[in-house]
């Protein structure tokens, strides 16, 4: 099969190591793409769920999406820049480090076309994550709960013949818009990356695909491989788009995202 070639692909959220992970989906992702640079922007490692249930979630699939990374990196050249989240907080300890063609970092300037884009994954700027951590964690488990009731009840509408419908994605759009707003997550990315005179921000951490100018800046989501399958990439020429993996987000998702995008 031909690989899709991008100057940048940047992944993140995939949450190696829970049961709703779709490792399996990022990896055939990136088998189906070269890229001079990919950029794993946060929480692909969930060590918050593994270091509580580690002999029970490593399976092959994960092994599956690191071996693919590897060959990418062994047999493309390809530069990873691993960027810590709050769910690999583990990294905190490591950061800086630099492996060959391996950079593990909290935070990091994407050069590109005489642009600049800081690129965080952004749990820092959320006032919950970064400021209330036990209300984060429980957080984090009404989350899991509601991605297990979504399992159950896509399986009683598709005995009635009903399409696929993501309850945990609506119940966690309106929660996550309520910590956003709070912590005015966007709006401090993008003057931060004003501050750091960069053009742009790159992040990840609240699980939504965006692609919006805030004035002249421009803020980027690559979104997350739990339910929206998504991805930033960027051309040759410079140019930023969302993807999404074949079957994944759902219609309404994107169409979601595009509203959203006319609104700003």
């Amino acid at each position: 099969m031909e690989r899709k070639y991008y100057s940048t692909v940047v992944i993140s959220d995939v949450h190696v190591g829970t049961p709703f992970s779709k490792t399996r989906e990022a990896a055939e992702f990136l088998k189906s793409v070269d890229c001079k640079r990919l950029i794993l922007n946060g929480d692909i490692i969930d060590w918050w769920h593994i270091k509580n249930k580690s002999h029970r979630v490593w399976k092959g699939q994960h092994l599956l999406f690191f071996r693919v990374i590897m060959k990418m990196m062994e047999n493309r050249e390809t530069e990873v820049i691993y960027v810590r989240g709050n769910h690999d907080d583990f990294i905190d300890a490591l950061a800086p480090v630099e492996f060959y063609n391996l950079k593990v970092v909290k935070d990091f300037v994407h050069e590109s076309h005489g642009k600049r884009y800081y690129v965080t994954h952004g749990d820092v700027f959320d006032s919950v994550t970064s400021r209330v951590r036990w209300l984060a964690r429980l957080g984090d488990v009404g989350y899991t709960l509601l991605l297990y009731l979504n399992k159950y009840y896509n399986r009683y509408r598709s005995a009635r013949g009903k399409p696929y419908y993501s309850f945990s994605q609506a119940v966690k759009d309106k929660v996550k818009s309520a910590v956003s707003y709070i912590s005015d997550f966007e709006g401090s990315l993008v003057s931060l990356a004003r501050a750091k005179q960069c053009q742009g921000v790159i992040c990840g951490h609240i699980h939504r695909p965006d692609d919006k100018l805030y004035g002249a800046v421009r803020y980027l989501n690559s979104g997350d491989w739990v339910e929206s399958l998504s991805a930033l990439v960027e051309d040759e020429e410079g140019a930023w788009q969302v993807v999404y993996y074949e079957g994944g987000a759902s219609e309404e998702l994107k169409e979601r995202t595009a509203c959203d995008r006319e609104r700003v």
